[in-house]
């Protein structure tokens, strides 16, 4: 009788020890199991190829913002600053107000008219602008537009079309023997695009005598100490051409002179 009252108070209370484990367990399941919360997903920055073709089909809001972010990413891109310029720029300012009719042809985009008449394919955009299209990929066979009209240099034409002109007048200049107005007409264009690739070997031969003439100009400055303005010609020489050695030795020499002046 005892052993069995025994037994059965021990069934009771194993029953109650087991209750007690599975309303614990059951309490808070979410306490045991933790879901990640869900991340926001970031957009990617567009490459700047990309950017163009979104330009390209009259996404101008959108475009405008990708390049004012990829140009905090890249504040050195050049093509990428021309586009945002292209985009924000007064186009009639930048082109000028007189203009001709065109009858779109087969084969004529924005791409191609900028390229013939701006000298810049790249300057599709304001060309597009210019004529109020909301999608610059959008030309038609027969469409009227206008073209600016442009007689030699003028205010409103665009630097890289500007620096091209002057670099074929350069050429013109060398063959009709003027070699002084050819050099400073070719330093002209350089200024304007130092990045200007040369067309020819004209004008590549050119180029070399200009440079030279500039270092020959800086040496002089240099020997007679007036450091800055060597040093920014060596500037300009390596602006246009960043492995002209001659003018990266002597401007390391005019840098490490000018430090030892100060000291004195």
């Amino acid at each position: 009788m005892l052993v069995a009252m025994l037994l059965t108070l021990q069934a009771v209370t194993g029953c109650t020890r087991f209750g007690a484990r599975t309303s614990k367990l059951n309490e808070n399941p979410a306490a045991t199991r933790q879901v990640p919360a869900a991340q926001p997903e970031t957009r990617q920055l567009p490459s700047f190829t990309a950017i163009v073709n979104e330009l390209q089909l009259g996404h101008y809001h959108d475009g405008e913002q990708d390049l004012q972010h990829y140009l905090q990413e890249h504040p050195g891109d050049r093509p990428a600053q021309a586009m945002l310029h292209q985009l924000v720029a007064d186009p009639i300012q930048a082109l000028g107000s007189r203009s001709q009719t065109y009858v779109v042809q087969a084969g004529d985009s924005y791409s191609t008219l900028a390229a013939r008449y701006l000298g810049d394919p790249g300057a599709f955009l304001i060309l597009a602008r210019y004529n109020g299209s909301a999608n610059p990929s959008m030309l038609r066979v027969g469409e009227k537009i206008r073209l600016p009209l442009s007689a030699g240099a003028t205010a409103s034409e665009l630097p890289t079309a500007k620096a091209q002109r002057l670099q074929r007048e350069s050429v013109s200049l060398l063959d009709q023997g003027q070699n002084d107005q050819a050099l400073a007409r070719l330093g002209e264009a350089l200024s304007i695009k130092p990045g200007l690739k040369p067309v020819g070997l004209q004008a590549a031969a050119l180029r070399k005598q200009l440079l030279d003439s500039y270092h020959e100009q800086a040496i002089v400055l240099y020997r007679d100490q007036q450091l800055d303005p060597a040093i920014a010609l060596w500037d300009r020489i390596l602006a246009i051409d960043p492995n002209y050695q001659p003018a990266i030795t002597y401007r390391a020499r005019a840098l490490e002179l000018k430090r030892r002046l100060k000291q004195r």
